[in-house]
């Protein structure tokens, strides 16, 4: 790991259970998974999750480290960086991962709505050009 690169919360293990739908290798470290699931989620560089879409619940996510990058569905993506926030709304088609060149990390926090069962649907890979455009 980058010397330069520290985070608050622990790496946690390697992704395996959710590494098809990943390129690159990601950890992940449950913070909590009383009433909602807190989970910190490290990406090596260049690694980022396919599109997906949150069904029945929303999502947030805090970035705590490194340089990463969020899109939506038909928007530009947006560069995070610690510090930032993110507020993903119920079936919004999305992705979110590190740089090319960074380690990222940030917290998820997954809030069903009105107790409804969540359920991701993860879909394709994202575009390979696509992501290289990026700074």
């Amino acid at each position: 790991m980058d010397k330069k690169f520290e985070q608050i919360f622990p790496i946690g293990e390697k992704n395996e259970a959710y590494s098809d739908y990943f390129v690159g290798q990601s950890y992940l470290k449950k913070l909590s998974t009383e009433g909602i699931n807190i989970i910190n989620v490290t990406f090596e560089p260049g690694c980022r999750n396919n599109w997906h879409i949150h069904h029945n619940s929303r999502q947030i996510l805090l970035v705590t480290a490194g340089k990463g990058y969020y899109q939506e569905w038909g928007k530009n993506p947006k560069e995070l960086n610690p510090g930032d926030v993110i507020n993903i709304p119920p079936e919004v088609k999305h992705w979110h991962g590190a740089a090319p060149s960074s380690w990222f990390s940030h917290i998820a926090i997954e809030v069903p709505d009105n107790n409804d069962v969540s359920k991701n649907e993860f879909l394709e890979v994202v575009n390979q050009a696509d992501y290289e455009k990026l700074k």
